[in-house]
């Protein structure tokens, strides 16, 4: 049995939203995956972390 989960509503950038709807399409992908897809949502949250170092 799946259990419903609370929602809330928040404000995103567009780079925030493509972040989050990607990691579902990765996470809807299981057990398949696409390992095209993993790299993308990978490649998103770095290029979204503040690096202080760059």
């Amino acid at each position: 049995m799946i259990m419903e989960q609370k929602k809330e509503k928040m404000e995103v950038t567009p780079e925030e939203r493509d972040l989050i709807e990607s990691i579902r399409n990765y996470n809807n992908s299981f057990p398949n995956g696409y390992p095209e897809l993993l790299w993308y949502v990978q490649e998103l949250f770095d290029n979204m972390l503040r690096q202080p170092y760059s």
